[in-house]
């Protein structure tokens, strides 16, 4: 499509402009405004027969009605891709920030990708490993799978989400990158986030979108759809296993409702458009597998909750969306326990078919389920303790109160540059699942008991 070239806008509405007396524009076309010195991109959001409404990325803040020139440029927003983009990293509109210069792109490619059809997948069953053990052992990330984490204000999100990008590996010899998407992060996450990918070397493997707390909100929009969208070139065409980190999901909600606001559209729960289900949908399900195709992208979306309430509406339709979630406690951080993993309401779906024989270690699904059982126990106790005491308990249930302690201070609990093999993590669930006596291990196969249980 040739490129067209107005001037003169009619309104300007925070970050929106509408310009009126124009034809043949499309939806999602990008369009340049050139206001004197100030040069500034957008893409349309609505259309009309001679009208379209024009979001604006770096914000209208210096433009005036009169003067600005609008050249439409016939094509939607696109980055430019090749094998190079390895080790890179680009702002929430992705421009190289890091001082080595343009890309050289083999192609360009459409932001807006579509969600993966349901008849193309193909089931995910291998397993991705954090290194993390509360993670690898009870809530497994299997390939293709989108296993968000659900955080609060003031947890460390920010330093798992770096533990799990520079330690995530597969067991095979395939080839694994990450994409990390930061989405309205403040200066210092944002320096946290890029020093330890550099001095850890991780970032050669990686590719790296910031969108600051600073830079114009109507950016965000667009950062976690450049994500995906090398995510996907580096899956489905250069034959990579991908694993996207998307944070902070919930900087993401709220962009998207301040734009629907300035549009007029009509609120939905707490304020936000009533697509926010289906605008959401729209970024996780470009997570999977497609039959025929050798790579796979996998999501970890992190989104802090409002007020740590886990109905609200964008962790409500995220757990809706994915296969599980994560979920951090403020009560174990009171502990100084790091990762706070809550595992009881954590959960990942798709982890009983990437586990086991075959998988992972044949004992692996009975020492999940153990864990979990076990653990759920020790809460029951610590109730039954406040009651009546820990000392008119029964020798059994101190043996609980002991492993409950352990497996928090122990298991849980590991170094921010500790990384954990699987096999060594299931061999430290055993260490600690032997505090109980092995009537209580009723999860457990009697041979995984003769085989690993620790005779104290």
């Amino acid at each position: 499509m040739a490129i067209r070239e107005y001037s003169g806008v009619s309104q300007i509405h925070g970050p929106l402009m509408i310009i009126e007396n124009i034809k043949d524009i499309k939806y999602d076309e990008v369009v340049e405004i050139e206001s004197g010195n100030i040069k500034r991109t957008g893409k349309v959001i609505m259309v009309s027969e001679d009208a379209a409404v024009i979001q604006v990325f770096e914000g209208t803040q210096g433009l005036s009605l009169i003067d600005p020139k609008i050249k439409f440029l016939g094509k939607p927003l696109e980055i430019n891709l090749s094998p190079d983009i390895l080790g890179r990293t680009f702002d929430g509109l992705g421009r190289p920030i890091d001082g080595m210069g343009e890309i050289i792109a083999e192609k360009s490619i459409d932001i807006n990708g579509s969600a993966i059809n349901p008849a193309a997948r193909e089931y995910p069953r291998n397993f991705i490993q954090t290194g993390i053990s509360a993670i690898d052992s009870m809530l497994t990330l299997i390939r293709g799978q989108k296993l968000p984490i659900f955080s609060g204000n003031g947890l460390p999100h920010n330093k798992l989400a770096v533990q799990i990008a520079k330690q995530a590996k597969l067991k095979s010899n395939e080839e694994f990158a990450v994409v990390f998407g930061a989405i309205g992060l403040k200066k210092d996450d944002a320096n946290f986030i890029i020093k330890n990918f550099e001095e850890s070397g991780a970032i050669k493997n990686m590719v790296v979108f910031l969108n600051l707390a600073s830079d114009p909100v109507v950016e965000r929009i667009a950062t976690p759809r450049m994500a995906l969208t090398v995510a996907e070139y580096l899956a489905f065409e250069l034959g990579k296993h991908v694993l996207v980190i998307l944070n902070d999901m919930t900087n993401y909600c709220e962009a998207l409702r301040e734009l629907s606001n300035y549009r007029g559209e009509i609120p939905g729960r707490k304020g936000f458009p009533g697509y926010l289900y289906s605008d959401l949908a729209s970024i996780y399900e470009r997570a999977g597998m497609i039959r025929g195709k050798e790579g796979s992208v996998t999501q970890i979306p992190i989104l802090t909750m409002p007020n740590d309430d886990i109905t609200h509406p964008i962790p409500d339709l995220t757990g809706f969306i994915t296969e599980g979630q994560i979920v951090l406690s403020r009560e174990l951080h009171r502990k100084n326990i790091y990762p706070p993993i809550n595992v009881l309401p954590s959960l990942s779906r798709l982890m009983k078919d990437g586990i086991g024989k075959g998988y992972t270690r044949d004992d692996h699904p009975d020492v999940s389920s153990q864990l979990f059982a076990s653990y759920s126990r020790v809460f029951e106790i610590r109730s039954l303790a406040a009651i009546i005491g820990e000392d008119d308990l029964s020798e059994t249930d101190k043996l609980y109160l002991k492993f409950g302690k352990e497996f928090e201070e122990k298991f849980i609990n590991q170094g921010f540059d500790e990384e954990r093999p699987l096999e060594e993590t299931l061999n430290l669930a055993w260490e600690i699942l032997s505090i109980l006596p092995k009537t209580e291990l009723t999860r457990v196969k009697k041979e995984y008991i003769e085989k690993y249980y620790n005779e104290v």
